[in-house]
């Protein structure tokens, strides 16, 4: 199934089923998206897609693909590198990113696959890390490159935190139709250019890998969003550096996934 988030036509926000031959509207879910909930015969037309979940957590991999550990003249990693973002970052399929005025100059974008948490768990054992995931939704982490590399000394979270650096969406893929996550298509079209252009089977630790070893540090929420690497192709390592503009319009695409769009201003 494909889970929604969205505001209705009559201004309520609610979770629903998809269907992309009925593009209007979404059969509305009744209960706790990550407990007991019923699809129900209520259907309501769609005023805006939202990001279809409101976060507990996010938690990023950084250099999880080996192509993009080498663009960047980095070794492999041994573990996977963590870090958090801000869950003020979020932002739905169409919103606008905005390049701040703290730093608008070197803003990246990264497309990359994004693993919803279902059940909770501390220590997950491998070969029980699916039982504990909902499903997968595209992302985008942009990252202010300046902030992040320079004038943070290295501490990735403020230049990957910024209002609207976290585009989700457009919904939640639910884990049943996705038989092999370790192996799908990624991709950054950066105004009808592509930019990234990938298969998650280069990811240096894959899924399940992912979700047992976070959980050896924390116990993941439902409702944690855990982004899981972008491929080569970024644009500070291009030459020269590719990097967001007003008006620019991003997007994410995955295999068996969708398409998240996002366009770009600056900030006001």
């Amino acid at each position: 199934m494909k889970i929604c988030r969205f505001q209705s036509q009559g201004g309520e926000i609610l979770h629903g089923v998809y269907d992309v031959n009925k593009p209007d509207e979404a059969a509305v879910l009744q209960g706790a998206l990550f407990g007991d909930h019923k699809i129900t015969q209520r259907r309501e037309g769609i005023r805006t897609m939202l990001a279809p979940v409101i976060p507990a957590n996010i938690i990023a991999l950084g250099l999880n693909y080996k192509k993009h550990a080498e663009e960047t003249g980095m070794s492999y990693p041994e573990l996977p590198v963590m870090f958090l973002k801000g869950a003020n970052s979020v932002i739905g399929p169409g919103e606008t990113i905005l390049l701040p005025k703290a730093g608008p100059g070197e803003v990246d974008y990264e497309a990359e696959l994004a693993i919803i948490v279902g059940k909770p768990g501390k220590n997950i054992p491998l070969e029980r890390a699916f039982e504990h995931i909902f499903g997968y939704c595209c992302a985008n982490d942009v990252s202010a490159r300046d902030w992040q590399i320079h004038k943070q000394k290295g501490q990735w979270a403020r230049g990957k935190s910024f209002d609207t650096f976290c585009p989700l969406g457009p919904w939640i893929v639910t884990k049943d139709e996705i038989k092999n996550p370790d192996d799908l298509a990624i991709r950054t079209i950066l105004n009808k250019k592509i930019m990234q252009d990938a298969r998650t089977s280069d990811l240096c630790f894959g899924i399940a890998d992912i979700v047992s070893d976070l959980s050896r540090s924390m116990t993941l929420l439902p409702g944690t969003v855990i982004l899981t690497g972008t491929p080569s192709g970024v644009g500070f390592t291009r030459k020269p550096p590719v990097f967001l503009q007003p008006r620019d319009n991003v997007t994410i695409e995955i295999e068996q996934i969708g398409r998240l769009e996002n366009p770009v201003k600056l900030e006001d």
